[in-house]
């Protein structure tokens, strides 16, 4: 595949500072980091009958997104929607799976669910937002700045909490004094033990992230910060978690790459409900690939809103 649009996650810049498990696993260093694209296609292995050069595609890839080309299994691979732009379809897949399987493979909301999304301006918890609505859930968004409100309110939230301006935890107690059936929390111990105890019984935490516990600039890891984090870092009791009547979950999209029927129906429903004018794309912004260190500055900072995307 020749790319035309690399999306950026935040597990990017993670792999870089030398953190990521699965990297280390799977790649080691040094290592390109990179999880999704949009392009068009220059070859086909043997078996390929349904893809041919210069068929315009998208799709994920196991690290080594950052590359003018790649080569990935068939199943990772998807025709691009007629929909979108290639910086839109480098933009998609990362953070609509991540959500659908926290959503729909995890938590299993049912209609009317009260559902807490923190980091509701970003890529994911944009993608959460429009997926709960299909699920017919109450969405209550948390962002971390006034100029991510009305983002967050676009994507389907009904309520969006302003942490810069509003104690957030007030605010998420007024907007569901009964607790919440599903809270969806990436920032690790910031707000992870505080999440735990707004769920309602039942009610479900689904983790998929750790931010808070890395820097904001300068872009690189503080290891006394990342031991204090990982001491303050809730532990979930089973007898505990039995009594008050909840979950706890969590998952890594990195190591589901293989399971081709999650990816399949995954992405069938997705592209569906993407036709059916259900779902559109989060707002993106693109770098130059040579710039990828300012787009990598730009999402640790926080301020960002949608997906970043590097154009080769």
């Amino acid at each position: 595949m020749a790319t035309e649009a690399i999306g950026v996650n935040y597990a990017d810049c993670v792999i870089r500072m030398g953190l990521y498990a699965s990297a280390k696993e799977y790649v080691g260093w040094p290592i390109t980091p990179g999880f999704e694209f949009a392009g068009r296609v220059e070859a086909v292995g043997e078996g390929v009958e349904d893809l041919a050069p210069g068929a315009r595609v998208f799709g994920v890839t196991r690290f080594g997104g950052y590359a003018t080309h790649v080569t990935v299994p068939r199943h990772q691979v998807f025709t691009l929607p007629a929909r979108l732009s290639m910086e839109q379809a480098a933009g998609f897949p990362t953070v609509f799976l991540t959500a659908y399987y926290a959503l729909f493979e995890l938590a299993h909301p049912r209609p009317g669910a009260n559902v807490l999304v923190h980091s509701a301006a970003g890529g994911v918890g944009g993608a959460l937002l429009q997926l709960g609505r299909i699920a017919g859930c109450r969405m209550v968004g948390v962002v971390g700045g006034t100029h991510k409100v009305e983002t967050a309110r676009a994507q389907g939230a009904e309520v969006v909490i302003d942490k810069s301006r509003e104690d957030l935890w007030s605010a998420a107690k007024k907007a569901a004094p009964r607790g919440y059936d599903v809270v969806l929390d990436a920032n690790g111990p910031s707000t992870l033990r505080d999440s735990y105890k707004h769920l309602a019984s039942p009610g479900k935490l689904v983790i998929y992230g750790f931010h808070s516990m890395l820097p904001r600039t300068g872009g690189r890891p503080n290891y006394a910060k990342l031991a204090w984090d990982w001491l303050r870092t809730p532990r979930f009791d089973p007898l505990s978690l039995t009594n008050d009547n909840t979950s706890v979950l969590a998952f890594n999209l990195s190591y589901l790459f293989e399971q081709r029927a999650v990816l399949e129906e995954s992405m069938a429903r997705l592209l569906g409900w993407l036709e059916e004018g259900k779902l559109v794309p989060p707002p993106v912004k693109s770098f130059p690939l040579d710039a990828v260190a300012d787009a990598h500055r730009a999402l640790e900072s926080g301020g960002t809103v949608g997906k970043l995307v590097l154009v080769p």
